[in-house]
């Protein structure tokens, strides 16, 4: 490995420190709105049906099989704040 590249792959590693890689995350499209999905309107994923039934479960609620994407990630949104299950400390 030549010198430069060596150092530039140095200065790489020391720039990707945790406060940089926290940063980085917090502009990623996980926390976009809902209504703003462009996919918003497709049937809800196996994953969102599952952890729906987990949490509906939990809450005492009936999961509604009729939701879409959208529709669903507002749900498990409610729910978690419902039962406390999934949020951050």
């Amino acid at each position: 490995m030549n010198p430069s590249k060596e150092n530039d792959q140095t200065d790489q590693d020391q720039n990707n420190t945790d406060k940089n890689s926290t940063h980085a995350t917090e502009n990623t499209n996980t926390v976009k709105d809902p209504d703003t999905w462009t996919t918003g309107s497709e049937p809800m994923t196996g994953a969102q049906h599952s952890y729906l039934k987990t949490l509906s479960d939990q809450a005492g609620e009936e999961v509604d099989e009729t939701l879409n994407k959208a529709e669903a990630s507002k749900k498990i949104d409610e729910l978690q704040h419902k039962t406390g299950r999934g949020l951050d400390d």
